[in-house]
């Protein structure tokens, strides 16, 4: 087979998903800036998507606030936690923002859905007409989290992720998939091909929250940890391909 006919069988092959949640850390946004939104980053993630947007996927997003606030380590410093609660979902809200307008920049219909009412900015959250932009191929970045303190944006992710029938979460982060052990700081650290929700809270291994990892388990939704870093890494998993870890039961 030629390279072209290579290249053309890779393209028209079936994604293994057809609607997927993306979860993305606020953190990626701000690049090496250690604060705040850094625009070529988050246009290389929105050309990330937009590969694997053109597959046909339907694509759901939930990204952090850490860039900006987070809440908990606003009460740590002596704030009220709900008020810091809400300041970390208005933080989401900006990051939703930003990645609207680096999708629509690649051509991309996106609505920001959020689960605090702010009609001048963003829809609020309506179950039955988000799936509908999802049929309509548009992404949704679901703002806000549950619009709940005390409930962090993976249960977010995966309570939304659960609504709109996706058939995996996508958690994107600086590492390969989930290891032993911090991989940063261990060189022996042992990465998992597979591993069971079960496993993932008895070890502590940090792919995402308890209440979220428990909610995914109870619904049977696996969870692909990939490296957000690596091109091409969304694109290649969903095609079959890459280097990931998948929770599942």
């Amino acid at each position: 087979m030629s390279e072209a006919q290579t290249e053309s069988s890779a393209q028209s092959a079936e994604p293994a998903f057809k609607r997927v949640m993306l979860k993305i850390s606020g953190e990626a946004l701000m690049g090496d800036q250690g604060f705040g939104l850094h625009p070529p980053t988050v246009e290389r993630i929105a050309r990330e998507v937009k590969t694997c947007h053109d597959l046909g996927v339907e694509i759901c997003m939930v990204i952090g606030g850490g860039n900006i606030f987070r809440g908990l380590q606003g009460s740590a410093q002596g704030m009220e936690r709900t008020t810091a609660d809400y300041m970390g979902m208005l933080a989401t809200v900006m990051n939703a923002l930003a990645m609207q307008s680096a999708l629509e920049g690649q051509g991309i219909h996106t609505r920001v859905i959020s689960a605090i009412p702010m009609d001048q900015v963003c829809e609020p959250y309506i179950r039955r007409r988000a799936v509908r932009h999802l049929e309509k191929k548009r992404v949704c970045i679901f703002a806000a989290g549950t619009g709940n303190p005390y409930f962090t944006t993976d249960t977010a992710a995966t309570l939304r992720a659960n609504e709109m029938s996706c058939e995996a979460i996508f958690k994107g982060t600086k590492v390969d998939g989930v290891y032993d052990k911090d991989p940063a700081k261990n060189d022996d650290a042992v990465r998992y091909d597979n591993v069971s929700y079960d496993d993932v809270l008895q070890k502590r291994l940090g792919v995402m929250d308890a209440s979220a990892i428990a909610l995914a388990r109870d619904n049977n939704l696996p969870i692909i940890v990939f490296s957000l870093d690596e091109p091409g890494g969304f694109k290649g998993i969903l095609a079959g391909e890459g280097t990931y870890t998948k929770v599942a039961g």
